[in-house]
């Protein structure tokens, strides 16, 4: 029924647009803006945002990804799997991991459809290719793709350049890490223009073995007159990525000696691995074979168009295909052949191996709105369509059974195909110069089938469909030119990701949020500040317990009543020309009304060592933290420039502490932490060239040992009869001291 609104909706677009093609006026609206006005807020819009340019993250973006070059909005949390913030880094936003944060690439869904999760490492040095972006912390206005739970972030890529261009930069700094980047444009002729990045970007990381070899690229070629704007837009990258998901014992990065001999006594490490647990130190990886890599590319190809049929009315339509394809690859000693081949003769077998798990994908997608502007009236009237198709498949590329085994042998193979539909309308209106009333109502319509034979060896039968509508409404209220105050209300439904329908036993429930906000802004000569108080109430929330499964994703279950509440404040005054403050801070509460943690008692006999009992331990915890949910989240940048060509900052930024699991055990916890780093920049213009930047980032300058992101899982493992208490394993990703970023940029 949805896909039939959908057309319909497409229907009324091509009759709006014939109707008012006879009637053009010169545009009001910038074509750059009409990509992307129906899913982005306006400063006086009634919802917490934050927008950062191009121009603000310049001096940093010397090679790290970009969810640490953000880390600066409020409420903002990231983490990097290698400790430098180069390779596989995540964010979290109100306490909601990445998988819960909707995110579009000039309108078009990024999130992976299966595991909604953003994947930054397949875009390295995107950054570089971005106008600017807009981060909308709760619930936020009606876009595309998966429903935002925690945030919605929307990257708007560079605008098209009116004068040709050259510019490269250099990047060197700590644990070998270089970026090499070259960008060109041919600026404006008659209307046609065309321009281009290469990257490459390589670290060998903070964590043992930990590298990432990184390679991006991205074209544009487009017209654009006052009234119509056409553009092509292919990008894409490849990675290959030393895996470091695993992360390191909690007693290795204490530096304790008897916890770590306790842990080795607990998990019967090789002789190898029991050396690398007692000599790593805070950089410790558990993987030790070669070519324990990530290996993956990923290409997008998109086309938009953007057309302007009056001064009031304007429209946009983008098509997208996005195609992935990689593999995981692991070494497994001790290996039954039996895990593999159940059905074969010599199941009992046993041997080491290297497999492959496979990921090949398809992602079509159609987006489109329509936008009248006049007076005291904005609407929108949008939405989308996108076809998913997943292929997920492992091979033994070697192995020493004692069976001959043919050459990538397939052992698993499965599916997963998903649709979605989206069709949103929204509407802004003032009824008086100083009182206006925002509303929006959204329909998304999800269906996702998986089948086949898991990486487990179990069959998958998926056949799920959900049919979503997401209400939005608000007010806001000029009290005078300086001073404003809004009000809104919002509702967000999410379907389950592709682990949790797979792997969780009981079919997970889809998820609800109420989304409550308030906020006050002030902005005069020299200050701003704004307040938001929000009340995100969730029903069926996929909490994250803590753990991870096989290869590195969180483990999640649904939780009947939870609650976010919380303070957000920014703050900036400029003092004088050359010196400058931004601030902010938001202050939670992360609660679950009762959780149920599960603990599962594995009892054996002490002479045979064969299992006796496998049961599931449960407690009730009631009115307890929610997991990787910090109390407390700060931020200040102090800005100083002496001279026009100058620019020193001081970046700070504090994270309260964190509970890795929903039990608000003090023995699971990262621990709060601050970190400061330094920002300089310098600028020649000679009359060969027209700029020449050097800029440097040093990180971490008090070199704090600090952790950012980890996991736990606690079990029984004892004699049958005996009275044991749980073991609890926590694991941490321990983050670089003292290291620095030096780049030159070159201008032409």
């Amino acid at each position: 029924m949805l896909k039939k609104v959908f057309l319909f909706g497409l229907l009324i677009l091509a009759v709006r647009i014939s109707a008012q093609n006879e009637q053009v006026k010169d545009s009001v609206i910038p074509l750059e803006e009409v990509l992307l006005t129906a899913t982005r807020l306006k400063d006086n819009a009634p919802f917490a945002h934050t927008n950062v340019s191009h121009k603000e993250l310049e001096t940093i973006n010397l090679a790290q990804d970009l969810p640490i070059l953000i880390a600066q909005m409020p409420s903002v949390v990231t983490t990097s799997d290698a400790g430098a913030g180069v390779g596989y880094t995540g964010i979290r936003v109100r306490g909601s991991d990445a998988t819960r944060v909707n995110v579009t690439l000039n309108g078009i869904p990024y999130n992976d459809a299966e595991s909604q999760g953003t994947y930054w490492v397949d875009l390295p040095d995107f950054t570089s290719s971005v106008e600017d972006i807009q981060l909308q912390r709760g619930v936020g206005t009606s876009t595309n793709g998966s429903g935002a739970f925690g945030a919605s972030l929307s990257l708007k890529t560079l605008e098209a350049s009116e004068k040709s261009y050259a510019r490269t930069t250099q990047s060197f700094g700590s644990f070998n890490t270089r970026k090499h980047n070259i960008s060109i444009g041919s600026g404006m002729h008659k209307g046609f223009y065309a321009e281009g990045r290469m990257s490459k970007i390589y670290s060998d990381g903070y964590i043992d073995r930990a590298f990432s070899d990184l390679f991006s690229f991205f074209t544009e070629t487009g017209f654009k007159n006052k009234k119509t704007h056409i553009k092509a837009i292919v990008f894409g990258g490849k990675e290959n990525t030393y895996q470091s998901w695993y992360g390191t014992p909690e007693a290795v990065v204490r530096g304790d000696s008897l916890g770590i001999e306790a842990f080795i006594a607990r998990n019967y490490p090789s002789e190898a691995e029991a050396e690398n647990l007692r000599t790593a130190g805070r950089t410790y990886n558990h993987y030790m074979y070669d070519n324990q890599v990530d290996n993956y590319h990923q290409n997008h190809y998109q086309l938009h168009f953007s057309h302007t049929f009056s001064g009031e009315i304007t429209a946009n339509i983008s098509f997208n295909y996005t195609k992935g394809k990689g593999y995981y690859e692991q070494y497994k000693d001790g290996e039954k052949l039996g895990d593999y081949f159940p059905e074969s003769a010599d199941a009992g077998a046993e041997g080491d191996v290297i497999r492959r798990k496979w990921l090949d994908n398809d992602f079509y997608a159609v987006v489109y709105s329509l936008n009248y502007n006049k007076d005291k009236l904005h609407a929108s009237l949008g939405g989308g369509y996108n076809i998913y198709k997943g292929g997920h498949f492992g091979r033994i590329i070697w192995d020493s059974f004692p069976v001959t085994l043919p050459i990538r042998k397939e052992y698993y193979n499965n599916t997963g195909d998903k649709t979605g539909a989206t069709l949103y309308a929204k509407a802004s209106y003032k009824f008086t110069d100083n009182l206006s009333f925002y509303s929006d109502a959204q329909i998304r319509n999800i269906t996702y089938k998986a089948s086949g034979l898991s990486a487990d060896l179990y069959a998958i039968h998926v056949a799920e469909d959900y049919t979503f509508f997401n209400p939005k409404m608000g007010l806001n209220y000029r009290i005078d030119n300086g001073n404003s105050a809004y009000l809104s209300f919002a509702v967000a439904n999410r379907e389950p990701n592709r682990d949790d329908l797979v792997k969780n036993p009981a079919t997970p429930k889809p998820e609800r949020l109420f989304d409550w906000e308030t906020g006050y802004r002030y902005k005069d000569t020299g200050l701003y500040a704004l307040a938001n108080l929000y009340f995100m109430n969730y029903k069926d929330q996929l909490i994250l317990t803590g753990a991870l499964d096989d290869v590195g994703d969180p483990v999640r279950q649904n939780v009947a009543d939870s609650y976010r509440a919380g303070v957000e404040i920014q703050a900036g005054y400029t003092f004088s020309n050359v010196l400058k403050l931004d601030a902010n801070a938001s202050l939670s509460r992360n609660k679950i009304k009762s959780y149920d943690h599960i603990v599962y008692d594995t009892q054996y006999d002490p002479d045979t060592w064969e299992t006796v009992s496998y049961e599931p331990v449960i407690t009730t915890y009631q009115n307890t933290d929610i997991s990787f949910s910090p109390n407390l989240i700060a931020a200040a940048t102090i800005s100083y420039s002496p001279q026009e060509d100058i620019s020193l900052r001081l970046i700070s930024k504090y994270v309260g502490k964190q509970y890795l699991d929903n039990t608000s055990d003090d023995a699971k916890v990262i621990a709060a932490y601050g970190i400061t780093n330094f920002n300089a920049s310098y600028t020649l213009k000679p009359k060969w060239i027209n700029a020449i930047a050097f800029n440097l980032l040093v990180n971490n300058i008090f070199d704090k040992k600090y952790v950012s992101n980890g996991y736990t899982y606690s079990y029984y493992y004892r004699p049958a009869g005996s009275d044991d208490k749980p073991i609890s394993e926590v694991f941490y990703y321990p983050q670089a001291g003292t290291n620095f970023l030096l780049g030159i940029h070159l201008s032409f």
